[in-house]
């Protein structure tokens, strides 16, 4: 019988091993070196080294995987820049999956921009022009009818599947196209998946949809290796992704269908298609929309004003910026205001200026909800793009201020203190990360409010001393809450990912933290997301369960998810 091939990040289907357990492999010699998933390095024992056919290919001193970590962080920290430490992460991951998760695990926060935020961007626009492993399944529109032939080709069954990851790469982290590289979206995305809540790094697929790419740089490389043509859209682009959803749910019919930096239009035109049908879930637009909310919930708490009595300005109405409005409109909502008194709490503000309903010829379906009436502003002052944010914070008087655009720098001292002067607690956040690209400094922030500003970023800063009082900046960081968020639903088996799951992820982050004390951070330390992930994912297993949305019987809510989480430790490996 033909040995099948277990292809890179692909399930091994015999049973999952547990830490201090067996697992066997037919492997021998440097086949066992060479997989990922089996390869323990100098960690082998003697016995081990035997079975295997390993003698004579590794020192013989036998290391734990302490040591190991200790010894590829002292490699990691050596290096001169962050696109370095991407590659050097890369290739132990490539070389051991169990050593690199167990190290990314352990330094979640410093390595997190590391292997996913605009570190890997850097990676993909050089993706074409270095060597590196291939991971996961590269669809192409152009072969449609290949699709099923690529899932199969992982040899995994309906069981052995929990999440799939999918790019067309059209808005990579701020980036914009980038064509086929963007496949390293999905892969540093499903890293955190792992590191942070546990999901088994062989039951989940990163998926490249390739559909071409707009940027004439990447046609005209000799060296790109992605379909060469523009971007393919309409029907035919509509009927590759039906064709790709229709695959994977019939393969595996419990796993999530995850979509990433997909544009504004498609990614809301395919979560309002799919859902309630399959569980899909949009961390660009659900995922930043749900760990806003966290904040939100944690803000009202300290400043004792209900959710659904906030004037909330949003500063940049794309993907980010409306699904943080829906967010907080659901919100909104299950205080007791209708959908449409609802909407009447927020004022965005696009490139255009403020949305209104007399530009519709110029606003995209999905910032329809939040326009506002033309007759309302029709007195306001306009510069060249439109109502500027200075003036709707002049107008409005909001008693929230999200920045969800990279425009650096954009709440300004006189924006905020005009703000300030009507709000005793202004809630900002300013989402842009890297912090160079921050709408403001935490630091600004509190000197320009008197210390009264309630603060999230979405990049990491230091606390901020101002009159004796010390500010912890919560980081609006989704890595809080999609690992959660999928943990909980992969051990409900939820039919589907539902809104009432998401808030009640919100709702678990923002549990966490106690906001009474002067000072304290809106959200978890990023230090601290494994034991996030598990409050969130009961939460959702929960919220899943009251909805009838579970397919699996619960006996002890909190042991079953911590059972369900793969742990970065090396099992005893036999030959069979």
């Amino acid at each position: 019988m033909r040995q099948r091939v277990i292809p890179l990040l692909a399930p091994m289907t015999k049973q999952r091993p547990e830490p201090g357990r067996f697992c066997r492999t037919s492997s021998r010699g440097l086949a066992v070196l060479n997989s990922p998933l089996l390869n323990k390095g100098t960690a082998f024992t003697a016995e081990e080294r035997k079975a295997l056919g390993l003698t004579g290919f590794l020192p013989p001193g036998i290391s734990t995987i302490l040591d190991q970590v200790t010894r590829a962080y002292f490699q990691y920290e050596r290096l001169p820049d962050p696109l370095s430490k991407n590659i050097y992460l890369t290739a132990l991951h490539d070389r051991n999956e169990v050593l690199f998760y167990r190290l990314f695990s352990e330094h979640l926060n410093e390595m997190i921009p590391i292997v996913n935020d605009l570190t890997v961007g850097l990676a993909m626009e050089k993706y074409h022009h270095e060597s590196r492993r291939p991971r996961g399944l590269y669809l192409s529109i152009d072969h449609i009818n290949s699709i099923e032939e690529a899932f199969a080709n992982l040899g995994a069954g309906p069981g052995d599947i929990d999440l799939i990851l999918a790019t067309d790469a059209e808005q990579i982290l701020g980036l914009g196209d980038w064509g086929v590289g963007g496949i390293e979206a999905p892969i540093g995305k499903l890293a955190i998946y792992t590191a942070a809540g546990g999901i088994d790094p062989r039951r989940a697929i990163p998926v490249m949809l390739d559909v071409g790419t707009n940027r004439e740089s990447l046609l005209a490389d000799p060296m790109y290796i992605g379909n060469r043509h523009p971007r393919i859209r309409g029907e035919p682009y509509d009927a590759f992704i039906e064709a790709y959803v229709r695959v994977a749910t019939d393969l595996f019919p419990h796993a999530i269908l995850q979509w990433e930096d997909f544009a504004p239009g498609n990614g809301r035109r395919i979560l309002e298609k799919y859902r309630g049908r399959v569980s899909i879930f949009n961390d660009n637009m659900q995922g930043t929309g749900a760990i806003t909310l966290a904040a939100a919930i944690s803000a009202v708490r300290a400043c004792g004003t209900p959710l659904r009595n906030q004037r909330i300005v949003i500063f940049g109405a794309g993907a980010a910026g409306i699904g943080i409005a829906d967010q907080l409109h659901d919100a909104i909502v299950r205080e007791g205001l209708s959908p449409a008194d609802a909407a009447r709490r927020f004022w965005c503000v696009d490139r255009l200026g403020l949305l209104h309903d007399g530009m519709s010829g110029d606003l995209h379906d999905y910032q329809v909800t939040y326009a506002r009436p033309a007759a309302e502003c029709a007195s306001w002052k306009r510069g060249a793009a439109g109502i500027g944010l200075a003036e709707v914070v002049h107008r409005v008087k909001p008693t929230m201020l999200i920045g969800a655009s990279t425009v650096a720098g954009s709440f300004t001292e006189a924006i905020v203190k005009d703000m300030a002067s009507h709000a005793a607690r202004p809630i900002i956040f300013a989402l842009c990360n890297p912090p160079a690209r921050a709408a403001a400094n935490p630091a600004d922030l509190i000197a320009w409010t008197g210390g009264r500003a309630l603060i999230a970023t979405g990049g990491a800063f230091a606390p901020v001393t101002h009159n004796g009082v010390t500010y912890v900046i919560g980081q609006i960081n989704n890595a809080m809450l999609y690992p959660g968020l999928a943990l909980g639903a992969i051990v409900s088996r939820a039919r589907t990912i539902s809104e009432a799951m998401v808030a009640a992820a919100a709702s678990a982050v923002s549990s966490l933290v106690t906001v009474r004390q002067p000072g304290a951070s809106l959200l978890p330390l990023v230090d601290d997301l494994r034991s996030v992930a598990v409050t969130v994912a009961v939460a959702v297993a929960e919220a899943a369960y009251a909805e009838g949305l579970a397919r699996v019987k619960f006996r002890d809510i909190v042991q079953q998810v911590r059972d369900a989480m793969w742990q970065p430790e090396y099992c005893c490996i036999l030959p069979c």
